[in-house]
């Protein structure tokens, strides 16, 4: 039976898998085939060796084709895949804080003059200016003890959100943090309903130049159907944990369990039905102490191609005293990563412009 087993369907390629070639990425093709068959793979001869073929080919342009054929006595079989060419050597990071919405409650209370004397934004703020970082904060319409919504929010601090803009944006989340999983189930309406109701708010208390397309769904859960209809809310890309636990794979947004094995061992893969890109998170900061963190990311930029593209996740909760579950050396822990990825030549990127925050010629 012909099987291209490398690379898979929807692999993201890079410098590292291949060898440059002018404006073409030679990378080897492999796989199985009956022993009595001549492969060709885009028309160029493999090379056999027992019921194994390789052959080496050229990518030219961001999505490439791949098909193999087997020719022999008992006639002709193909295989078709495709491949994502990244065409950046831009070593980048991505940088995202879920569950958002304490800050803004504060920033409604409090009524500063200047968003950056609240105690969260004073940290970011700190964290972008010695590193450059960007990032997205992903958002509850409502708190969890609902007594707070977004159309509580003035929108006296429009203008400082848009001036921060360049590095600070927002985006939908979850309606609220509980119940747990709540889009898991849920009809591509409600979830677009919640987007939109989220956007518009945004839009309003900052500006559109605030807003940025979501990136992680709440527990990482989601109809597979509704993929495309958040990618046409243009999403390209979508972060999870993608590891197995017991019986099936976390924050995996419902996808089979190839997809999330080949996440999972990869780092990343496309996900053609949608268009859009799976990302599995290097590194969850507000679960990692901070012994932990060196470690995890010298690890992490010792993966081969993989490593081409850090995602890296904390939770708002985790920065304020009043939380049951505070972590007091939480903006030690973000300043040790970004200093770490820094000095080792990453730079901070949004996952929605180009192909995971890399433009592409």
């Amino acid at each position: 039976m012909l099987n291209i087993h490398e690379p898979v369907h929807g692999a993201l390629l890079n410098h590292r898998d291949g060898v440059a070639a002018g404006d073409a990425l030679l990378i080897t093709v492999r796989g199985t085939a009956p022993l009595a068959c001549n492969v060709t793979v885009n028309g160029v001869a493999a090379q056999r060796q027992g019921d194994g073929f390789t052959a080496q080919i050229p990518l030219r342009q961001r999505c490439n084709d791949i098909v193999a054929t087997a020719s022999g006595h008992q006639g002709q079989s193909e295989q078709r895949i495709s491949v994502i060419w990244d065409q950046s050597t831009q070593k980048r990071y991505r940088f995202a804080i879920d569950d958002n919405c304490f800050f803004l409650r504060e920033l409604c209370r409090q009524q500063p003059a200047d968003i950056f004397s609240n105690h969260y934004l004073a940290i970011l703020k700190r964290l972008h200016d010695n590193y450059g970082t960007r990032f997205s904060l992903n958002l509850f319409y409502e708190s969890p003890e609902k007594d707070f919504t977004l159309k509580m929010l003035p929108d006296r601090w429009r203008a400082q959100f848009a001036a921060a803009s360049p590095w600070l944006r927002m985006t939908w989340h979850a309606y609220a943090e509980f119940p747990d999983r709540p889009y898991q189930y849920a009809r591509a309406e409600k979830v677009l309903a919640d987007i939109d109701l989220i956007h518009d708010e945004i839009v309003r208390f900052a500006g559109p130049a605030s807003w940025c397309p979501p990136t992680i769904v709440h527990w990482g859960e989601l109809l597979p159907s509704v993929l495309p209809a958040i990618a046409k809310r243009g999403t390209t890309a979508l972060s999870g944990y993608f590891r197995r636990q017991e019986q099936h794979y976390a924050v995996s947004y419902g996808l089979d369990d190839w997809r999330c094995a080949q996440v999972e061992s990869r780092g990343r893969l496309m996900e053609f039905a949608s268009g859009i890109m799976l990302s599995q998170i290097d590194l969850v900061l507000n679960s990692t102490p901070l012994a932990d963190i060196l470690p995890c990311l010298s690890a992490a930029i010792a993966a081969g191609s993989r490593s081409e593209v850090i995602d890296l996740l904390t939770h708002e909760q985790y920065f304020w005293p009043f939380y049951h579950h505070f972590v007091p050396d939480h903006a030690e822990r973000l300043d040790c990563a970004l200093r770490f990825l820094t000095d080792h030549g990453y730079e901070p990127v949004w996952f929605h412009e180009g192909l995971l925050g890399a433009p592409q010629p």
